[in-house]
């Protein structure tokens, strides 16, 4: 979860990529958002929005230009998302245990996920897309799991598509007041942390109950 200071402060760097590379920039840091790094959507986005609303971004050859910007940043999550599947895939739990923390991603994230995914199986992939910060961490428990890649990209892309809207939507309406956004899904992340942490705790206790009831 990005905090308004820190979020601030990626803003910066956000702003002045998309600025100067445009389409390609949002692909490229919704790429490295899906792919784990801390690149905040929200600013992505609705800062796109933005764009889009102003004109800066420009429509291309008779596409729309929030439907331009809608793919290249949906499709470059769906990318960075399947890299991160197959890091799972390949390299589980050890590789994140060694380089997690390099990209700000601990073994306690990956087993809350982890948790989600057991008790949901393939409908999390979507669910959690709708979630920030779990959003991104889903495709660590898919690849060590090996779900079906088709059925993991294209729940993926739908998600994506879904969440990238939302915050296309509202960097079109704030308009230049885009950033309001950050403070809003700030606590939209809290919301949705607890909502996990509580079916996360009634998965436990469930499994304790059935165990329980096994031994008697």
């Amino acid at each position: 979860m990005f905090n308004l200071a820190l979020a601030t402060l990626v803003s910066n760097d956000i702003i002045s990529i998309i600025t100067t590379l445009g389409y390609p920039g949002i692909f490229f840091l919704m790429l490295l958002e899906g792919l784990l790094l801390p690149i905040p959507s929200e600013v992505v986005m609705a800062f796109g929005g933005y764009l889009a609303y102003s004109g800066a971004l420009p429509s291309e050859i008779g596409i729309p230009a929030f439907v331009i910007l809608l793919l290249a940043g949906s499709v470059g999550n769906m990318v960075g998302a399947y890299l991160a599947y197959m890091l799972g895939d390949y390299g589980g739990i050890p590789l994140i245990l060694r380089y997690g923390r390099y990209v700000m991603l601990d073994k306690s994230s990956i087993d809350k996920t982890q948790l989600w995914f057991e008790k949901y199986g393939t409908p999390s992939v979507f669910l959690t897309r709708l979630v920030p910060v779990f959003r991104t961490f889903i495709s660590i428990p898919a690849g060590i799991a090996k779900m079906n890649r088709a059925h993991f990209l294209a729940l993926t892309l739908v998600g994506a598509l879904i969440w990238d809207s939302v915050l296309i939507y509202f960097g079109f309406i704030l308009g230049p007041h885009w950033a309001q956004i950050i403070s809003a899904f700030n606590k939209f992340t809290d919301v949705a942390i607890a909502a996990l942490v509580l079916l996360v705790i009634g998965w436990v206790y469930t499994k304790l109950k059935k165990r329980k009831v096994i031994k008697n």
